[in-house]
């Protein structure tokens, strides 16, 4: 059998690992794989790698993806499915594995209707996907968090100061609220629930009133205060799949820096993580399920299955409907919020 494989969208450390879990396997069983570079780019056009054991030793420890990436939307550009299949056709490709998040997976949904034999493996450090517990990059990205929240707080503490961190986070509040957690953050807001600026100035105050004379606010970058949308705006530009650039203009931790200062005269300052929280060597968690997802994805190709991706469920690695992944994002339950609620202040 003949594997193609490619990775689309951000990147995010345990990408690596997933394509050496891939080749391993592949090899293993006696297959061959071929790397699309530059995502559903490298499909259309044809650009491409040969793959073997040798080439990927020791990758797992590698952040990024060594197959590169774009945001390339093949529903964009004239013809762009029907050069895919080309392409797939054309290297005598017996399965596709692609390897990225709901943008990604949602291409390789419509190309599995289409009747290519499609698996998918899911990946976003956001964890905002569904039909699988977790998404690898997700530990390292909140690792990076939490030691970013150790750090800020001493010099926070040092200067008496409020320090607002933003924190990657369009639509679910994963990483800011499981990074906030761990890191100690004193007031955490995520996309899911609207917050009221007064609130948290309230519980800033009494903080400093209690002689605790400094604090974290770890903060989505999705997150909002109805009150205060008219002073956040993005670059009008949007990637080809429709998504506003949030990393340009002022964003909601520059926004919320002011109104805090201004509101209650503390002295605060801002800092957006941004992409460094993506960036780097894999934890071993992420290391491991990358591995397990990899190899999964090889195993589902060879049972024939097609239109699946393997998802991690509890502790094991299964083969899930592709179309769970991409139909609707999965948030934070209101259940893991309030228990964060238990520590602000």
């Amino acid at each position: 059998m003949h594997l193609g494989i490619l990775t689309g969208g951000g990147d995010a450390p345990g990408l690596n690992a997933v394509i050496r879990g891939i080749v391993v396997r592949a090899e293993a069983g006696g297959h061959q794989v071929t790397g699309f570079l530059r995502g559903w780019k490298g499909a259309i056009e044809n650009t491409k790698v040969s793959l073997d054991r040798e080439s990927v030793r020791d990758l797992h420890t590698q952040g990024g993806t060594i197959l590169f990436s774009s945001r390339t939307n093949p529903r964009n550009l004239e013809n762009g499915f029907e050069k895919i299949k080309e392409t797939l056709d054309e290297n005598d490709i017996d399965v596709l594995i692609a390897i990225g998040g709901e943008d990604t997976l949602g291409v390789a949904d419509s190309l599995a209707e289409m009747g290519v034999a499609v698996v998918g493996v899911p990946k976003t450090i956001d964890n905002d996907l569904s039909a699988t517990d977790y998404t690898f990059g997700f530990d390292t990205a909140i690792n990076y968090v939490m030691n970013s929240l150790d750090k800020l707080k001493t010099t926070a503490r040092s200067h008496e100061r409020v320090m607002v961190v933003e924190i990657m986070g369009r639509h679910a509040g994963w990483m800011a609220l499981y990074g906030g957690m761990a890191g100690g953050a004193h007031v955490i807001l995520t996309p899911e629930n609207e917050f009221d600026t007064d609130k948290i100035c309230a519980i800033l105050k009494k903080r400093y009133e209690d002689g605790r004379r400094y604090a974290l606010v770890a903060v989505a970058e999705g997150a909002i205060d109805p009150g205060l949308a008219r002073h956040v705006y993005h670059s009008a530009e949007k990637d080809s799949f429709g998504h506003v650039q949030l990393g340009t203009g002022i964003g909601i931790g520059e926004v919320l820096k002011n109104e805090i200062e201004d509101r209650t005269g503390l002295e605060t300052r801002h800092v957006v993580l941004g992409h460094v929280q993506r960036g780097g060597s894999p934890s071993a968690f992420d290391r491991i399920l990358g591995t397990r997802l990899g190899v999964k994805a090889v195993e589902i190709a060879e049972s024939g299955e097609n239109r699946k991706m393997a998802a991690l469920r509890g502790t094991d690695v299964v083969a899930a409907d592709l179309s769970e992944a991409v139909g609707t994002l999965k948030t934070v339950p209101d259940e893991h919020i309030k228990t964060a609620e238990l520590f602000f202040g």
